[in-house]
């Protein structure tokens, strides 16, 4: 059997976890808001139309932050048209994805939603067919109490409180020449920054955050980065970072890599922005929003046969497997690992386009492989981000060398004295044998080890078995001599979680 070792100390760590790293996404995009959390009708169904079985499921991922409503989506939207009484909103022609937009849903109705998830909103603005003059209205609308124009709009909808709404994405993904509006970096730099200054006029306690590059491929990255910073660096807190894996060539260890190029994303930008930084001469710190993540490929096929102009016909639903659930592990490890520069994150999307929580018409609502490391990681992933010392015995790929078959991060909830690790076993035929020296944690032992594993790397859940693919408990490993030896199965998501003795002095 492989050996891997890890050492954790308390004293070596990267930083806090900020909760927002846990965040989601919904987009108005096939059957993610018609159909998957709204849907008149279903026994499920609250009086305003909302599904409660997706309620629950969201609810358990304990998700703070929700990024809407777009996406490509947002490049041609007019947030007006989602605000008032329904039967005076207008269906319109949706040219991102080529569907009829009927705008039951808007602005006020997606952040009731949002409450009854115990989620905040992170709201984005329109910078490809609109211009400030929107943005900068859409903010007054939301956050300003009453006694103007916009505000007095939004109470006459029946919202006499403002929605407060702190975190507001700069457009989305501008350049991409896919997107409605694309610009150049000069053209968005400039929006972006005089789009900024007059948001935080009408409410200077937002935070913004700057469209970076749509991934790593773009063959403006990462200039574009210091391009649009350099113009908009003082007006802004965040710059955004978007990327999706796929196994298009059915190679499960090239696939697991994956992870490899998000740690090099992440790595570029915070270079890039420290860059510009240096040469501004500036005191602030930019940091990082990874606002669109996930694995995506395998609906491309069958998304090229829909029939344009539906009204929320099925897309992007993505049917997940076990190898998928690992490299959604590594990604959150990758988030994880670089804790002290990204701030927030939105795993793309929610519910049925490419998301953790899928739904039936009329039928159940049932969690897809994905959904655990999430629900792991949110649940388990919250305090001190450590440092660790690893070693692990590698492999090399088509596009990857020396990939630690160990991919693993721990969290140190001093507050709850807790510490948790994430691992992946990237080994497509061994379990890996673990040793772990945590003598830097006297007094605690191991109170659960959760494995997410199947014989069938290309296992998945459906509505007709939804659980297929469940995480379980194995035997858990004593801690001997400052030292913890367990055994990861092969292709597989652990979570083992260690508590301080019941009775042990705390010093």
């Amino acid at each position: 059997m492989k050996k891997a070792k890890m050492v954790l100390d308390k004293e070596f760590h990267v930083g806090e976890v900020d909760y927002r790293v846990y965040g989601s996404f919904i987009e108005h995009l096939g059957r993610a808001v018609y159909g998957g959390i709204y849907e008149p009708g279903h026994p499920s169904a609250n009086e305003d139309g909302f599904r409660m079985d997706v309620v629950e499921l969201v609810r358990a991922l304990q998700i703070p932050i929700i990024r809407y409503p777009g996406g490509n989506f947002v490049s041609g939207y007019n947030w007006e048209d989602g605000v008032g009484p329904r039967e005076q909103r207008r269906r319109r022609l949706e040219l991102a994805w080529r569907t009829i937009e009927t705008n039951e849903i808007g602005t006020n109705e997606f952040v009731d939603w949002a409450k009854l998830v115990n989620a905040k909103v992170m709201m984005a603005v329109n910078l490809g067919t609109r211009d400030i003059d929107a943005a900068r209205n859409l903010v007054e609308y939301c956050n300003h109490p009453n006694g103007s124009y916009w505000s007095d709009l939004r109470v006459s909808h029946g919202y006499r409180q403002p929605h407060s709404i702190k975190t507001w994405c700069l457009g989305n993904e501008m350049d991409g020449p896919w997107q409605i509006g694309h610009k150049t970096a000069q053209e968005y730099g400039r929006i972006a920054s005089e789009a900024a200054k007059s948001m935080k006029w009408v409410d200077p306690s937002i935070e913004l955050v700057l469209a970076g590059s749509s991934g790593t491929q773009m063959p403006t990255f990462p200039e574009w980065e210091a391009t649009v910073l350099d113009q908009a660096y003082e007006h802004v807190d965040y710059i955004s970072l978007h990327t999706y894996y796929g196994n298009r060539d059915n190679d499960t260890a090239n696939f697991l890599a994956s992870s490899l190029n998000m740690d090099e994303f992440i790595h570029t930008v915070v270079s890039t922005c420290d860059y510009v930084k240096a040469k501004r001469r500036s005191k602030k710190t930019i940091h990082l929003s990874f606002d669109e993540w996930n694995v995506w490929y395998h609906s491309n096929e069958s998304d090229r046969k829909i029939e344009p102009w539906s009204i929320a016909p099925p897309q992007l639903e993505d049917i997940y497997t076990l190898e998928d659930a690992l490299v959604v592990g590594t990604m959150l490890i990758s988030l994880l690992k670089r804790a002290d520069r990204v701030k927030m994150a939105s795993l793309a999307q929610l519910v049925n386009v490419i998301a953790p929580i899928m739904t039936t018409q009329d039928g159940g609502a049932w969690k897809q492989t994905i959904y655990y490391p999430f629900l792991h990681a949110s649940r388990y992933g919250r305090g001190k981000v450590l440092r660790p010392a690893i070693s692990s015995p590698k492999y090399d790929t088509k596009d990857f060398t020396d990939v630690p078959i160990l991919e693993a991060i721990a969290i140190f909830n001093e507050a709850h004295e807790e510490l948790t690790i994430f691992a992946v076993n990237r080994d497509v035929n061994e379990a890996l044998l673990l040793d772990v020296d945590v003598r830097g944690f006297a007094n605690y032992e191991v109170v659960e080890h959760i494995v997410l594993q199947n014989d069938d790397v290309k296992a998945c859940n459906t509505a007709e078995n939804p659980t297929a693919v469940v995480p379980h408990n194995v035997e858990i490993a004593q801690v001997d001599g400052g030292h913890l030896q367990c055994c990861l199965p092969r292709l597989s998501w652990n979570v083992i979680r260690f508590h301080k003795k019941t009775g042990s002095v705390r010093h």
